[in-house]
């Protein structure tokens, strides 16, 4: 870019030329250049919203320079926006340093803004081209311009002019000839002096970013020379061929960190240096302190690239971050960039009057994002907030000022600023105006009256004074004023001639009042006795016709008797003869001037009565009577007994509630009136003594409670006694025994009563008359031979029980003996044998229907009861047993059902019958054996798109039992691997969904009963292939690569040394296909299970692990991997050191 050149360099002139020369520098050292004289006579000319464009200047290096520009505020339709750029994109503000420094003013006038840059003590880095930027809403323009900075010129001309000078000696100034000679030589050197003085500059770049351009590649030169500003990229060049810099190579690094990142902030930054060595430790530094990895910060490993990820960046990760690999370290800077911040909904004006509420909210961009709010160009901050009357509110992305009760001052122009925008709007704050909505009136008022004045203004936060003749009211005991919404009142009571004025209401910060007068009235009344004879207004309304009123005793009457007359007459209340003048008490008299009471606190029955009202006055009298009836709740009842007691019941007289004797809970038995004198009391606990009590009820109420009965407890017999057999029986004597009852309850059992019966009559005797408490008896004195009936019963304080009766006679007789008689056989009279009678024990288990699976044991043990030994019979459906697969084993007190192997035949019912005599007893066992076969016929009627309709039928065998459902599965058949589709479907199809594009599937059903699932499924017969509408699948041919490779070390072993007692570890990683066999060997002798050494192979990496190493375990170790391709070895040496 041609360089602007300022009009002082053009050369002197004639004599004149050096008193000039100061004129001509003066441009030099003014903030404002001339402008180049290539450019056209109408840079100056306004162009868009520039009235003035910025000038290119050239300045002196150590010299200030000033750029100003115009911009036409008419054209903008808000204030405008002002940035200023050096470069492209580098923005120039407050990080910038304090040589540059930035100004803006508004001419209201004119509406032209003027802004000016300042840049103090230019170097040479402050060359280059730069940018104004204007932008405001929707409207935004930029003029570039250019700074040019020169080396300080020295002042040759009188160097110069003494050059220039006639030659020979001895002459005047005008003598001779001129010496040009000696003026192009002088020229020639300060020429080359400069042209020296020139190459010898350092572009006024500082000296640690040419540190930063000799150690960076040719590459990332015009990168750092954007990052800092520099412009004179040529000659930035020159001077570093000049410098001929050799670069360093780093020993450790073979790819360092950029001199430096940015990122704008929420977003992430990956820095990557690349190592030489791989196994070589690298740490990363943020400020000189050491990161360590986490969320925010990840480390990452990729050969020999080392990278650091700093996620979600904020600006605390603005920082210097370094790399150090042992001694060596590289080195950058991140910068992060924080996102403008937009205003999406601009304030809006607003015009309230004053006491409102006031909110202006502006919305942004950024959640969190710092505003700045301004009014009339001061800035509104937090701290002024408590001594002015608004306040900040932040709600998400929205930012509001809020004036609880805005003032006349607070109106104005509001700003809020952002980095990214700024908004404005106007607030208008007008004084409100008072309405009267209702004026006082005046008043006329008599003496002892009431006076009130009362108006509504349209404000209801007004306050407001009242006056009177011009003096302020106050409150007093007579006087009272009050504020209630809009309405203000002055209320005077028992108002005397003194109050009579004219009374005003002044509301506060209005000038209004309102006026009223308050005249007084005197009236004179002159009194005439008036007379009138004496009356009783009786009411007897809801009363009998014969003046009679009925109270409940215990209440409390209280008769009022309205009376008139005048002179006020007097009133006497009398019972009969008795004068009542009492005025306290239980029966006392109130009187008042128009009324007599008689009140009876808590009547009795003895009030009751006619009771009589006389009132006199000196004109005359009257009397009226009144007849009190008390009615109130009857006696209790009297003689209430229990006359008869059960189990949980008694009969009593006019029963209503009980309890639990010691108990003080009452419970009450009828909520009815229970007209009877008899009552039957239900539902109480056997053995449990209680005691009952009585009310009566009228239409008054309920009585007091009767006297408590005596206690009493519920009561029953036992159960029949149990098991009644015959022990023994001789020719005179029977001995029986028996066993307790199974219900004996809370009156116990006192003992048992044997009694019996002949045969054929219905008259029992008692054997004993006091009762056995033993569980046996033996009756005596029988005839012999007859046959008896025997029972007993069970006794307590209840009575007797059920009897236990013997189910058949019992014949009395003796023991046999064998008497041999001549010539005939021996005459043998056989004993008695106790009957039992047989009953059969059927276990809980048996007495519902037995299942068993096919295939397991059926094993039933079934005990039973009778003497002498009963005969056992088992039959099924009526028919023996089959012996070839059924064991049956009998013994005295059990029979035994045995079948080694269930089959489906073994199902059905089986009788057992136990008997003896005529004596028999029957129980029925129901076996069911079961196992469900599998479904038929499962096909695949019908598929589409990715459904399937599979069908089957119901399998042959049920397994004697109910078809619960079906188990429903799908296997590809790629893999055969089956999965589950359906559980306990109940039909016999269904359909599959969700199958996969491409793929054939099988499917098979397993049947289901009470058992479980068959012991084999069904499977379909054909497949379900699941095809893509419209595509045909064209298998590619190709030659499947092979994979096999021999084993190689991708990490060897490394020779290592450790100290003695502590845990060693050697590590190393191989690659193999087929997977390698590993051995590890010490001193080429294999490791074999050694508790010293742990061996693990974790996806190729090989470890030896050697617990507490000593001195003896030092030597060389070798690891073996191996396949059927070749084989690696790798060796490494352990050194065990010996602490000292």
């Amino acid at each position: 870019m041609p360089e602007a050149k300022p009009a002082a360099k053009k050369a002197p002139k004639g004599k004149d030329a050096p008193k000039e020369a100061p004129a001509k520098q003066a441009p030099a050292e003014s903030p404002k250049e001339a402008p180049p004289e290539d450019q056209s006579p109408t840079a100056e000319e306004p162009t868009g919203i520039f009235l003035k464009k910025p000038d290119s200047v050239s300045v002196e290096t150590g010299k200030d320079a000033v750029i100003l520009a115009k911009v036409n505020g008419k054209e903008l339709p808000g204030k405008p926006t002002i940035k200023w750029f050096k470069g492209k994109w580098q923005e120039l503000g407050s990080k910038s340093g304090a040589r540059f420094a930035f100004k803006e003013s508004h001419d209201s006038a004119s509406n032209v803004y003027t802004v000016e840059l300042h840049i103090g003590k230019v170097v040479l880095g402050d060359r280059g081209d730069y940018r104004l930027e204007v932008k405001v809403k929707d409207v935004c323009d930029s003029c570039p311009f250019n700074v040019d900075v020169e080396a300080p010129r020295q002042d040759s001309s009188g160097q110069s002019l003494e050059s220039f000078k006639r030659s020979g000696e001895g002459k005047s100034e005008d003598a001779g000839e001129l010496d040009f000679s000696g003026l192009l030589k002088k020229r020639e050197v300060v020429e080359e002096e400069k042209k020296k003085k020139k190459d010898d500059d350092d572009l006024g770049i500082p000296p640690e970013i040419w540190e930063l351009l000799k150690g960076a590649k040719k590459s990332e030169y015009e990168k750092i020379a954007f990052q800092y500003g520099i412009t004179d990229l040529r000659g930035m060049l020159k001077r570093l061929k000049k410098a001929k810099v050799e670069v360093k190579k780093s020993a450790a690094f073979t790819k360092k960190l950029d001199p430096a990142y940015q990122v704008d902030r929420g977003n992430k930054i990956k820095l990557v240096v690349e190592i030489s060595d791989p196994d070589l430790p690298l740490k990363w530094f943020k400020n000189g302190q050491e990161i360590k990895p986490s969320s925010k910060y990840v480390f990452e490993n990729v050969g020999k690239k080392r990278i650091l990820t700093i996620n979600k960046c904020t600006l605390a990760d603005d920082a210097a971050y370094e790399a150090a690999v042992k001694d060596e370290k590289c080195f950058t800077e991140l910068f992060v960039k924080e996102p403008p911040v937009l205003i999406v909904t601009p304030l809006e004006d607003q015009q309230v009057f004053v006491g409102d509420r006031v909110e202006m909210s502006v919305e942004v961009s950024e959640e969190g994002a710092q505003v700045m709010w301004m009014k009339d160009g001061v800035e509104l901050t937090r701290e002024d907030s408590y001594k002015a009357r608004y306040r900040f509110k932040k709600d998400g992305k929205r930012h509001i000022l809020i004036y609880s009760d805005v003032a006349q001052e607070d109106g104005g122009r509001y700003q809020v600023m952002t980095n990214g925008g700024q908004c404005e709007a106007e607030l208008i704050v007008e004084e409100k105006q008072l309405e009267v909505l209702q004026d006082i009136a005046d008043l006329t008022v008599k003496a002892s009256e009431q006076a009130v004045f009362k108006c509504e203004v349209s404000d209801e936060k007004v306050t407001g004074k009242w006056y009177k003749n011009g003096v302020e009211v106050r409150p007093s005991k007579r006087i009272t004023i009050s504020h209630v919404g809009r309405f203000h009142k002055l209320v005077i009571d028992d108002v005397r001639p003194e109050d009579e004025g004219d009374y005003t209401f002044v509301p506060d910060g209005y000038a209004l009042s309102l006026s009223a007068k308050l005249n007084f009235l005197e009236i004179k009344v002159e009194y005439v006795p008036k007379q009138e004879p004496p009356k009783i207004h009786l009411d007897c309304s809801g009363k009998t016709s014969d003046n009679s009123i009925v109270v409940v005793a215990g209440n409390k009457l209280r008769l009022d008797v309205a009376i008139t007359g005048e002179p006020p007459p007097t009133a006497t209340w009398l019972k009969g003869d008795e004068v009542f003048t009492a005025t306290e008490g239980r029966t006392r008299v109130e009187q008042r001037p128009d009324c007599s009471s008689f009140v009876i606190e808590s009547a009795e029955r003895s009030d009751e009565g006619r009771y009589t009202i006389k009132v006199t006055n000196p004109v005359g009298e009257d009397v009226a009577s009144i007849f009190l009836r008390v009615v109130d709740v009857p006696d209790p009842p009297e003689a209430v007994r229990i006359t008869s007691v059960g189990e949980d019941w008694a009969i009593l007289r006019y029963l209503m509630e009980r309890k639990k004797k010691g108990s003080q809970r009452w419970m009450k038995l009828n909520f009815e009136v229970f007209t009877d004198t008899t009552y039957e009391s239900t539902k109480m606990i056997e053995g449990v003594l209680y005691e009952m009590r009585v009310f009566a009820v009228n239409a008054i109420g309920v009585s007091q409670p009767s006297m408590n009965t005596k206690p009493f407890m519920p009561i029953a017999p036992t159960s029949a006694p149990q098991h009644l057999t015959v022990e023994d029986v001789t020719d005179t004597t029977t001995t029986l025994k028996w066993r307790p009852p199974d219900r004996i309850g809370a009156g116990g059992i006192d003992g048992y009563l044997v009694e019996y019966c002949l045969e054929g009559s219905e008259e029992w005797v008692p054997a004993n008359k006091e009762p056995v408490e033993r569980c046996g008896f033996t009756v005596k004195d029988l005839p012999t031979g007859a046959r008896i009936l025997f029972r007993v019963v069970g006794v307590n304080i209840a009575g007797r029980s059920e009897p236990a009766t013997l189910v058949q006679p019992v014949t009395i007789q003796g023991d046999y003996d064998i008497i041999p008689i001549h010539g005939s056989q021996p005459n043998m009279n056989p004993p008695f044998t106790p009957l039992e009678q047989p009953k059969i024990r059927l276990p809980r288990h048996l007495r519902q229907t037995y299942i068993r699976k096919v295939g397991e044991a059926l094993n039933l043990v079934i005990p039973f009861q009778g003497k002498p030994r009963p005969q056992v019979v088992w039959t099924k459906g009526g028919a023996p047993l089959d012996t070839s697969r059924v064991n049956v084993r009998t013994s005295d007190f059990d029979t035994v059902f045995f079948v080694r192997q269930a089959a489906r035949s073994d199902s059905g019912e089986y009788e057992l019958s136990v008997q003896i005599e005529n004596m028999k007893d029957t129980a029925t066992i129901r076996i069911r054996v079961q196992k469900a076969g599998p479904a038929e016929n499962v096909m695949v009627k019908e598929v589409w798109g990715t459904n399937a309709l599979v069908e089957w039928q119901p399998p042959k065998d049920n397994g004697n039992s109910e078809i619960t459902g079906y188990f429903v599965q799908k296997a590809d058949k790629k893999t055969m691997e089956w999965f589950n589709v359906y559980e306990h479907n109940r039909h016999t199809s269904c359909t599959v969904s969700d199958l996969i594009v491409g793929n054939e599937y099988y499917f098979r059903i397993f049947s289901e009963n009470i058992c479980g699932l068959s012991d084999s499924p069904g499977v379909s017969k054909n497949t379900a292939k699941i095809l893509k509408t419209g595509i045909t699948l064209k298998p590619l041919e190709y030659k499947e690569h092979d994979f096999r490779t021999a084993p190689k070390f991708l990490t060897p072993l490394m020779d290592r040394v450790v100290v003695a007692g502590y845990a060693a570890a050697l590590n190393c990683a191989v690659r193999g296909y087929p997977k390698p066999k590993v051995v590890w060997m010490k001193n080429k002798m294999e490791i074999h299970e050694d508790p010293k050494f742990l061996i693990t192979n974790y996806q190729g990496i090989l470890t030896l692990n050697i617990r507490r190493p000593s001195p003896f375990d030092a030597g060389t170790y070798s690891c073996r991997a191996f396949n059927e391709l070749g084989e690696a070895l790798a060796e490494c040496k352990l050194d065990v050191r010996v602490p000292q």
